[in-house]
């Protein structure tokens, strides 16, 4: 209660403050200490990261002296899991690598292949770097869009694709050949290579049915741009026939239907804008 301590003066209460708030306010020492705690707790994790990276390419060299070069090792989302990388080859172990798994690893929250996602990275090329004078080209409409397809001219998928690439509009595909089913696939690329009109017979041959004809002086021919293509293939680990790179350098293997080929190709557009 407030009380006078002398008759003409005024009753004085104490003005009130609001609360401090935890979030508003901290003490410097409280703000370092939070920081140092962060700093010490990132390194713990760094530095048992490395410490099982090192079990683990010890323990895998030892027991499995067949396995290829471990180019990567990294922690999964997954706790207690690990990545490990040969290549573009992705296989998963425990912090001891006791376990070697070899499979998928989904995110079931997320609904996401995170090796799928995983795989698209390491595998892609940049658009850049294609050696499009070993290509030909085939342009539809206002050629706008573009990708690039490695095939054979005997790849049963390869006809299927083409197929629907013909329905494309303003789009540019380039066509790397890419004969590895054997003797006649060389043969039938080197027509195709040989051809005045490369683009023609290749369609021809792909969608018809037209045996591409025997150029009429292999000599004058120069060829070595399939050999290239082979070679190319082979540093990017192009194994199979069709592979279609896109403009953001996704990588899609196999025969796509155009209902899952028209959004790759809008969102490749997209991030090149």
């Amino acid at each position: 209660r407030c009380s006078r301590w002398r008759a003409n003066m005024p009753c004085l209460r104490p003005r009130a403050h609001p609360p401090l708030k935890h979030d508003t306010f901290m003490p410097p020492f409280a703000t370092a200490w939070r920081t140092a705690a962060l700093v010490t707790t990132l390194g713990l994790a760094m530095h048992a990261a490395w410490a099982n990276e090192a079990v683990i390419r010890k323990n895998l060299a030892e027991r499995l002296p067949s396995l290829p070069r471990i180019d990567e090792v990294r922690p999964t989302p997954m706790p207690g899991l690990f990545e490990v990388r040969l290549g573009t080859d992705i296989l998963y172990t425990d912090a001891k690598g006791d376990f070697l798994i070899q499979g998928m690893l989904i995110d079931t929250k997320a609904r996401v292949n995170l090796t799928e996602k995983r795989l698209d990275k390491l595998t892609a090329i940049a658009f850049d770097a294609l050696p499009l004078k070993d290509a030909f080209a085939t342009v539809r409409g206002n050629g706008q869009r573009k990708l690039a397809v490695f095939a054979d001219p005997n790849c049963g998928f390869c006809k299927r694709f083409e197929r629907d690439l013909a329905k494309l509009d303003n789009v540019t595909v380039y066509t790397f050949l890419y004969p590895v089913l054997g003797k006649d696939s060389e043969a039938k690329a080197r027509a195709i290579w040989c051809a005045a009109d490369r683009s023609k017979v290749w369609n021809d041959w792909m969608q018809r049915g037209v045996t591409p004809p025997e150029p009429k002086s292999s000599a004058s021919c120069d060829t070595s741009a399939l050999e290239r293509n082979l070679a190319f293939g082979q540093k990017y680990r192009i194994s199979g026939t069709p592979t279609t790179i896109l403009a953001n350098g996704q990588r899609i293997p196999g025969a796509i239907g155009l209902d899952r080929l028209e959004p790759l190709l809008a969102q490749a557009g997209a991030a090149g804008q």
